[in-house]
């Protein structure tokens, strides 16, 4: 406390008296070009220490601005002195000296300011507990971490078309049908308050190498939603790891990932939900055509599920091996267009039925699903059997294999910048479906072909809203955007594509509807309407109508 007094009492004194030099200058006391420059970089350099003990929290910016005034009065009333004097002096002719609590401006020997300096240096270092010589700020490594985060407030409604009422039953018992929803609710409308709460952190291990990680929200067993509806009788939200990778780039041309990561490739989320991450490595290798073209490429291999397979359980690996090419455009005013062609192969995803008495396919069944693909009971030769001793247990398996073609095209217009124009649109084809191969793999399963989707969105207003965390949303930006999807059964895989168009999953069509508006730096509301129906169509014989609003609130940090 003691050291802290005199520090301040120390930049005060060193402060009134660079101040006295400005004050005297200005009200026509003599004073020496040379001293005044000097004292002048004094006063910035005091001024300077000033703010660095805001920065270090040595004072707080309240006692600096008490500081800074004190020294200004002192200076003031010390002028006051010395004209009082020199008034004086002129009236009598005699010489009068200034009271002791005066300052004289007069020639400061180099050797007085240098001991002045390294006083003052030294009785900072102590404040700070720093050793003469060391460098006055964080640790260096601190500067080698960036963090992140974002929170979203959410309230969803879903309502469900007039066709679904009474028929409940139709919908809801599934499980012995080609298109197992697992559907509850097909009826009353639905409200939900949901939060999502994401906290990241970026670390620079050196050049070429970096590496992040990420806890979200969420339920730990749904990778495409980091939403946590709220309600008090469930306690605490859950907290979990999302993002955990390191990132290298061993030339400009060439980044490798690894680890748990976003999306590497171009797409939309007609295949991927926006949240998904992804697990195991890709290469992404971007060399440059010329000043207006950029060609890039991304191999990737993608664990989705590890089988610990034996005799007992016949299920192996599942995977996803993709490969993406594709150019990219830009103009003389920044606009932009992008084309991509995808191609992604699934391995081990289909199910494969059971032999009588024998559990040993049970591990094909997906972990996770959201509906829409075509399925079949794995287990449907386990009947309930006094002989064999086996219950029969359904369990749902994907009917068909999945090798998906897939072409992406972006043109970003800045005609009328900064307002962006975005065109986008996307087509898929599934190549892997096999009504044949089905229909022998699974025993009886005879299957219509529904392997096309495709999806065009355009969208007006700034980009700030879906730019990286380092790219602020300004006050008043705005976007809007008007888009319709049509993405049949087998298109894509159910469990993986968007989580909001139709409640997630396959099997549906419909159009969608956005607009963000920018309240204040970095906090935005958000708006979106998807009004949806199926495809296919149920046996009952009505399709599943299902309408979702979102109202958003996002504060990003």
């Amino acid at each position: 406390m003691q050291n802290n007094r005199q520090l301040k009492m120390t930049i005060r004194k060193l402060l009134s008296t660079s101040v006295l030099i400005g004050v005297c200058g200005a009200n026509g006391v003599a004073v020496a070009a040379d001293e005044r420059e000097s004292l002048e970089t004094l006063k910035a350099t005091t001024t300077n220490l000033i703010d660095l003990l805001i920065e270090e929290g040595v004072l707080s910016k309240d006692k600096a601005e008490a500081i800074k005034k004190k020294a200004a009065q002192d200076a003031a009333q010390q002028v006051k002195q010395m004209k009082s004097l020199e008034a004086k002096a002129n009236e009598t002719g005699e010489t009068t000296e200034p009271a002791e609590s005066s300052v004289r401006v007069q020639y400061v020997p180099e050797h007085v300011k240098k001991e002045m300096r390294d006083e003052l240096k030294k009785e900072v270092m102590t404040e700070l507990n720093y050793k003469a010589g060391e460098r006055l700020a964080m640790p260096t490594w601190v500067d080698r971490f960036t963090f992140n985060g974002d929170l979203r407030l959410r309230f969803q409604q879903d309502n469900f078309g007039k066709d679904e009422e009474g028929n409940y039953t139709s919908l809801s018992s599934l499980n012995d049908v080609k298109r197992d929803l697992g559907i509850k609710n097909a009826s009353e409308e639905r409200r939900r308050f949901r939060t999502r709460a994401r906290l990241g952190v970026d670390v620079k291990v050196n050049d070429w190498l970096t590496g992040g990680m990420r806890f979200t929200t969420g339920l730990l067993s749904t990778p495409v939603t980091p939403n946590q509806t709220g309600g008090i009788a469930q306690g605490k939200y859950e907290f979990g790891l999302d993002r955990a990778f390191l990132n290298a780039k061993p030339r400009d041309w060439l980044t490798v990932q690894a680890g748990r990561f976003a999306n590497p490739m171009m797409s939309t989320d007609l295949l991927w939900d926006p949240d998904l991450a992804f697990d195991g490595v890709a290469a992404t290798f971007t060399p440059k055509i010329n000043d207006r073209l950029t060609s890039f490429t991304t191999i990737g291999a993608f664990p989705i599920e590890e089988v610990e397979s034996s005799q007992e359980n016949k299920a192996e690996d599942k995977w996803i091996y993709a490969l993406q090419t594709g150019i990219k455009w830009q103009s003389a005013n920044k606009s932009t267009a992008r084309i991509a062609l995808s191609y992604f192969d699934y391995k081990n995803v289909e199910g494969k039925k059971n032999p009588v008495g024998l559990n040993i396919y049970d591990a094909t069944a997906p972990k996770w699903r959201q509906g829409g693909n075509n399925t079949f009971d794995i287990n449907v030769n386990n009947l309930s059997s006094s002989i064999l001793n086996v219950n029969k247990n359904t369990v749902i398996g994907l009917a068909s294999k999945f090798k998906q073609i897939n072409l992406t095209g972006e043109i970003d217009l800045l005609t009328y910048s900064p307002v962006h124009v975005t065109l986008t649109a996307d087509y898929v084809k599934n190549i892997g479906f096999d009504a044949k191969e089905i229909s022998r793999r699974t025993g009886s399963l005879r299957l219509a072909e529904e392997t096309d989707g495709y999806q065009a969105l355009v969208s007006v207003g700034h980009n700030s809203f879906s730019g990286p965390a380092d790219v602020p949303v300004k006050r008043h930006d705005w976007r809007v955007g008007l888009g319709y999807k049509y993405v049949e059964a087998d298109a894509v895989l159910d469990g993986y594509t968007d989580s909001n168009f139709h409640l997630g999953g396959s099997d549906a069509k419909g159009w969608l509807l956005t607009g963000e508006y920018g309240i204040d730096k970095n906090a935005w509301l958000g708006a979106r309407y998807f009004s949806t129906d199926e495809i296919s169509g149920f046996p009952s014989g009505f399709p599943l109508s299902i309408d979702v609003f979102l109202i958003d609130f996002i504060a990003k940090f």
